[in-house]
């Protein structure tokens, strides 16, 4: 009959999901609690044998035991040593794949979150969290279930030896046990609370790594050398008088353990001998009886360092399950739509939207045809790039309804609606790869003529052929070894390969010098011709092929038209096309 885990009332939900990890290794798991009873047993037998070594070989002289009791020793500790490795073997098997798993769990869960968590989750932290709380779980998993089963059955074998061999003596020696466990308990609830505190000390550091050594190129610009390295030592020793803390409560219950194992063994002792000397017991049998006391104490001992680890991997576990348990904000319809490929129309009726209860767009009415090329402008922050983050639902509208070919995009499958969607951003996105593996990221079942043509549509080709290995050419991290209008053009032929039928532009070509924005904006047409485009343009001179020029200020839509006709409107447009093509008094 087994245990209903969920029934125990000090366990959480949390902690049942990871016990049935480890559940499902069950075949694993056997082999290894084979080689652990192995283990327990072989210990207890070898505290045994020392009665018959006693008083069959040195007190009685019996030849025929001599012969014996060695050979069953080597035994003993030749079965001993391959259950010791059998265990460490599988159990490190067990523990590795529990954490390959949670850590492909985690990283599932935290790639089909919304891009408003990653807005409020440090980079660093989640880092922290998918290596450092994993392999604290590791730890755990690993030492916890493996120390805890072997030194439980351990217990359990030298106690049968102690009750057989002198059972009144056993019962007086065992009622030091409850004493003894009630620090464990005490002490692991202090090294949980310390050591979820380190494990956010070290997430905290690894955020911080993480912002400077990606801004090291400003920290040096500026100087702030010095003062980054204040910064650090500060975060040193803040995790150090932490660990210090966390060492300090699994410190105490050794010495404690110690002291009440020393309190029991004495007490044997005198009660033991006193009996021995009466003649109630054989020196033999009191000898195996003490030896198996002693080893008995050594496993309690352990089980106390085994509960610190075991309290910290709970901690760790917490920390995992946080993130985890997170609901996305973006929710798959029961029976979503699946959009098939081919132009669409893209609608806004009435569309508001709210982040971080600020109102960032107001009663948006939009109607835009397949094939149109429509231009957003305004100043920052007027809510142009949360307009066009609608579209493949990065976030939901918070009344109103967003449209293509008039199905609410809420109905449409996520991964077919974002399949409809190709995007250029102003910060060039590029991964650690090679060129070809860039571009192909937008097809990944393209081949290499087709990564070619997209190469050269995108005007990439003829700097790509001038790298060492061309497509194979590894292009660092984040793209850093390319100029900025290469690392553009990439982006806009990993656009071209994906061949979606809506394309989003938020400013390509905002941070590029002339002769680049040249190429680039040669290449975004190429990438215009038939999609249903969305540009969001800071410089004007960049979107007079847009059939429609969108205003927006203060998240709403002031002006619609082109741009003859939004200039003789002399409004919001004829004020931003003057601050950059001409001095004008502006009221």
């Amino acid at each position: 009959m087994g245990i209903n885990i969920q029934s125990l009332s000090f366990i959480k939900p949390r902690h049942v999901e990871l016990i049935k990890l480890i559940k499902e290794s069950w075949f694993t798991l056997s082999l290894a609690t084979v080689c652990l009873l192995i283990v327990a047993g072989t210990t207890a037998v070898s505290a045994y044998l020392i009665k018959p070594a006693l008083d069959d070989v040195f007190i009685n002289k019996d030849a025929r035991m001599l012969k014996l009791i060695p050979v069953a020793v080597i035994i003993v500790y030749f079965l001993r040593g391959l259950g010791i490795y059998g265990q460490e073997y599988l159990m490190s098997h067990v523990g590795q794949n529990i954490i390959r798993r949670l850590r492909n769990r985690l990283y599932n869960h935290i790639q089909d979150l919304s891009l408003s968590f990653f807005h409020k989750e440090k980079t660093g932290t989640l880092m922290s969290r998918i290596t450092n709380d994993v392999n604290t779980i590791k730890a755990m998993v690993s030492s916890v279930v493996t120390g805890s089963v072997r030194d439980c059955f351990t217990i359990a074998g030298l106690t049968i030896v102690i009750f057989t061999q002198i059972w009144d003596l056993a019962l007086l020696a065992f009622i030091i046990l409850p004493v003894a466990f009630y620090p464990i308990v005490a002490l692991g609830r202090k090294v949980r609370k310390v050591s979820r505190k380190c494990l956010e000390a070290i997430a905290d550091m690894s955020s911080f790594l993480h912002e400077t050594f990606a801004g090291n190129k400003i920290v040096k610009a500026f100087g702030m050398e010095a003062y980054e390295k204040k910064r650090f030592f500060d975060k040193t020793l803040l995790l150090f008088k932490l660990e210090m803390k966390e060492v300090r409560a699994k410190s105490l219950s050794s010495p404690i353990m110690e002291f009440l194992g020393g309190l029991g063994i004495a007490f044997v002792i005198w009660y033991g001998g006193y009996r021995v000397i009466s003649g109630t017991y054989t020196t033999g049998t009191f000898v195996s009886f003490l030896a198996a006391v002693v080893m008995l104490y050594d496993p309690v001992k352990k089980l106390s360092k085994l509960n610190n680890q075991l309290q910290q991997g709970l901690a760790a576990t917490d920390r995992i399950f946080d993130i985890i348990e997170r609901q996305s904000d973006i929710k798959e319809d029961e029976n979503p739509v699946i959009l098939s490929r081919g132009p669409h129309n893209v609608t806004f009726d009435n569309v508001s939207f709210r982040y971080k209860d600020v109102m960032v767009l107001k009663n948006i009415n939009l109607d835009v045809k397949s094939g149109e090329i429509v231009a957003l402008v305004g100043m920052s922050g007027g809510g142009k790039t949360s307009l066009v983050n609608l579209i493949p639902r990065f976030y939901d509208v918070s009344s109103g309804s967003l449209l293509i070919d008039g199905i609410d995009i809420r109905k449409a499958s996520i991964s077919s609606l974002r399949d409809q969607i190709a995007i250029v951003t102003q910060e060039p996105i590029l991964f650690n790869d090679t060129v070809r593996n860039n571009i192909a990221y937008g097809n990944l079942k393209a081949s290499d003529d087709e990564i070619e043509m997209a190469a050269k549509a995108a005007y990439a080709y003829d700097f790509i052929q001038g790298f060492p290995d061309r497509l194979d050419t590894m292009i660092g991290e984040l793209g850093g070894r390319l100029s900025g209008g290469e690392k553009q053009r990439i982006c806009i032929a990993r656009a071209l390969i994906k061949n979606a039928p809506i394309l989003i532009l938020d400013e390509a070509t905002s941070s590029l010098d002339t002769e680049s924005e040249r190429l680039v904006q040669k290449a975004l047409e190429n990438l215009m011709k038939g999609r249903t485009t969305f540009v969001i343009a800071h410089r004007l001179s960049t979107i007079g092929y847009a059939n429609r020029i969108l205003v927006i200020v203060d998240g709403r839509i002031v002006e619609e038209g082109k741009h003859e006709e939004l200039v003789a409107k002399e409004g919001e447009y004829y004020k931003l096309y003057k601050m950059q093509f001409g001095a004008i008094d502006i009221k």
